[in-house]
């Protein structure tokens, strides 16, 4: 099977059409609706149909995008290797990230990585929840993921990296009592959460129901950057992470620690079988930065 074909398959998928393909990877649109139809001839289904909304997947093409993107990945990987063998230590690094773990730990870790390699690229994508980017690790998309542990991440290899632990902001001029805070005092507060699904949700969520507490959600919201300003603006109180705990006090909310505390294990993800060297290395420096 042609990769160069797959490929282009590919970005008329994550493109949504053929048009903003050709943009994307500046090939003639001719030329990715010939590959794509050489692809359909060879395999002997219809892959995709256009639409008034761009291009959509039959079932074919459904079946055929996971397969498609292990493919390319494991011909990446194989050309990595052998660079590295003769010393030509370079290309990229495809990783994926939850939000709230974004700025820490992988910021950190992405900084350490390029350090010591400046001639790979690095590239971030994102993932709402921990079922999302488990997805795109195992289809290909990436080759490394940044989440929680759980369930989501069971068919994938997890190698543990951190423990982070969650903190409860309130607006300027809450009553300041002695800097901790009681999960059933929380429950009763006015929260601004995430949307369910999403990992800090999830843990707010599982911690209370175990608990016999239900939260008092005051402004549910998708955009997990919004939590800081919506704080801060007075909308209610927010449990996040160390690095925003800290961005919302130098604003003039309240930092509080919680107990029992909400913490979470940060794991690195991949999917089973050989890695990239520029993977390899990512995963090398970072548990050396949980030991070190």
């Amino acid at each position: 099977m042609d990769l160069r074909r797959l490929g282009l398959f590919l970005a008329v998928v994550d493109h949504g059409g053929f048009t903003a393909a050709a943009k994307a990877v500046h090939v003639a649109q001719p030329a990715i609706s010939l590959a794509v139809r050489e692809l359909e001839a060879e395999l002997g289904a219809v892959l995709l149909v256009r639409s008034r909304k761009g291009a959509v997947l039959t079932s074919a093409g459904r079946a055929l995008v996971e397969p498609a993107r292990a493919a390319l990945r494991d011909i990446h990987t194989a050309t990595a290797a052998v660079a590295a063998v003769t010393g030509l230590i370079a290309g990229q690094l495809d990783l994926v990230s939850l939000p709230s773990l974004a700025a820490d730990p992988l910021a950190d870790l992405v900084g350490r990585f390029r350090h010591a390699h400046p001639a790979v690229t690095v590239h971030i994508a994102g993932a709402a929840d921990p079922v999302e980017l488990a997805d795109k690790v195992r289809s290909g998309a990436a080759e490394a993921g940044i989440t929680g542990a759980g369930r989501a991440i069971a068919a994938l290899e997890g190698i543990p990296i951190a423990e982070q632990e969650l903190f409860a902001i309130s607006p300027p001029g809450t009553t300041r009592g002695k800097g901790v805070l009681r999960l059933r005092d929380l429950a009763e507060r006015p929260l601004v959460v995430t949307s369910p699904g999403s990992s800090l949700r999830t843990m707010l969520d599982t911690a209370m129901a175990d608990q016999g507490l239900t939260p008092n959600v005051a402004v549910e919201t998708a955009q997990r950057d919004a939590l800081v300003p919506l704080v801060v603006a007075g909308a209610g109180t927010a449990v996040v992470p160390a690095s925003l705990a800290s961005l919302a006090a130098a604003l003039g909310a309240l930092v509080e620690t919680i107990r029992p505390a909400l913490c979470r294990a940060v794991v690195i993800v991949h999917r089973p079988g050989a890695l990239s060297p520029a993977a390899r290395r990512f995963l090398e420096l970072s548990i050396l930065g949980r030991d070190g």
